[in-house]
């Protein structure tokens, strides 16, 4: 007696033994194979909500149950306050898409430290605000200074807030001014004075070692540009003729090694930047001197960058750090009755700001040249006025009123 194929899978189908996860009701989860042969595994979402996977290979729908289980099991925790301050920061982390380079940096940063707390293994609905605090103060004492604190703090509190929003705990026990905890022992960031300018770039120009550094740093100093917005330019984004450079996109290299192109930091980043006769020239001697190498290298579909390694590879922001690093280091010892301040390249981006303001650049243009998306940006962090500019403006402000208000004439009697 010949059995037809399709009896024979209608009897797999019968037979077929459905399976059920651990924990969980046989009307939530099961395991089955249709009459075509593919396995199929249905459950019940935490929102009630019947789902369906399915997978031609049963060890591969297996693994999906896998995770799917984990997937359930974590929501109904989550959704219980079940979790510890870990897991919490997984959770939120994993949804954070599309972040930058070095926000994923800092979000690993932030999970690495909090995973060698004490705190980090605590439930999130047992933590108060007192014991936020207490927290913070104990990494304060443990050497950790006031920006890392804020890294900390930036990660842990919008957590914190997913949780709170979605009804998860009662109040964000981060929700409090770190200030108020803490002191902000952190160095403010300070410009350049004329004088320490002039000191620096007449060392680089004459140096014999870093003398080929000297015109990355005139443009750097002459533009206020981000030095990874300095390292993405390309030979596109120069106008000689308008005097203008192009500024929409920076280049960054990870850990490994890996390059890649990303947008200006702010929206805002997309902009042109005039050229000065000086910033014209050096970037006319990096474009003479750049090397002409066989086959331009491309990323993400940019090509022709301006600044090449040694290797002929495009130079990033580690790069140029560098270079400022080694050449301070030879400054420090041929001249040690000539302090300056730590330089780095954001030093230089303060400096030019500070230098626009003081020669009168009203703010929102300022605003505009250094591609900040929020004016306060500029005027609270970056502008450095000095006492004798304060002095100057004011003795003008004296001198013209006294020129303009006759004195008064008395009265005869």
């Amino acid at each position: 007696m010949q059995c037809s194929i399709s009896s024979i899978k209608k009897d797999i189908w019968r037979s077929r033994q459905i399976l059920f996860l651990p924990g969980k009701h046989p009307e939530n989860i099961r395991e089955s194979q249709r009459k075509d042969l593919i396995y199929q595994y249905r459950y019940t979402d935490i929102r009630g909500k019947r789902q369906t996977v399915y997978s031609s290979d049963l060890k591969e729908l297996r693994e999906k149950e896998k995770e799917i289980q984990k997937q359930l099991d974590d929501g109904i925790d989550y959704a219980a306050g079940k979790i510890n301050v870990i897991q919490l920061l997984e959770r939120y982390i994993s949804i954070k898409q599309g972040v930058r380079y070095n926000t994923k940096v800092g979000y690993n940063f932030v999970l690495n430290l909090v995973k060698k707390e004490d705190f980090g293994y605590r439930s999130i609905r047992d933590i108060k605000v007192s014991d936020a605090q207490k927290w913070i103060m104990k990494l304060h004492e443990d050497g950790k200074g006031y920006s890392t604190l804020t890294s900390v703090r930036g990660v842990v509190k919008p957590a914190f807030q997913m949780a709170y929003n979605e009804d998860v705990i009662r109040r964000n026990p981060f929700d409090f001014k770190l200030v108020d905890v803490v002191s902000n022992d952190s160095q403010k960031r300070i410009a350049m004075t004329e004088e320490q300018q002039t000191l620096w770039m007449d060392f680089i120009r004459e140096d014999k070692t870093y003398c080929k550094y000297y015109d990355e740093f005139v443009v750097l100093l002459g533009t206020g540009m981000r030095v990874s917005e300095f390292c993405g330019l390309t030979k596109a984004d120069l106008d000689f003729t308008g005097r203008k450079i192009r500024v929409d996109h920076q280049l960054v290299r990870e850990r490994g090694g890996k390059y890649y192109v990303e947008k200006t930091k702010t929206e805002c980043g997309c902009r042109y930047i005039p050229m000065t006769d000086e910033v014209y020239r050096s970037l006319q001697k990096i474009l003479s001197r750049r090397k002409r190498v066989k086959t331009e290298t491309i990323i993400d579909g940019y090509s022709g960058f301006l600044l090449l390694d040694k290797n002929d590879s495009p130079k990033v922001a580690l790069h140029i750090e560098n270079e400022m690093r080694w050449a301070m280091k030879k400054y420090q010892k041929l001249h040690p009755d000539k302090p300056l301040p730590h330089i780095t390249p954001h030093v230089f981006r303060h400096t030019f700001c500070t230098n626009m303001a003081n020669a009168g650049m009203d703010i929102k243009t300022l605003q505009y040249v250094m591609g900040h998306s929020d004016v306060g940006v500029t005027l609270n962090v970056y502008t450095h006025a000095s006492y004798d500019r304060a002095a100057e403006q004011m003795a003008k402000i004296i001198d013209f009123k006294g020129l303009a208000a006759p004195e008064p004439q008395r009265k005869s009697g």
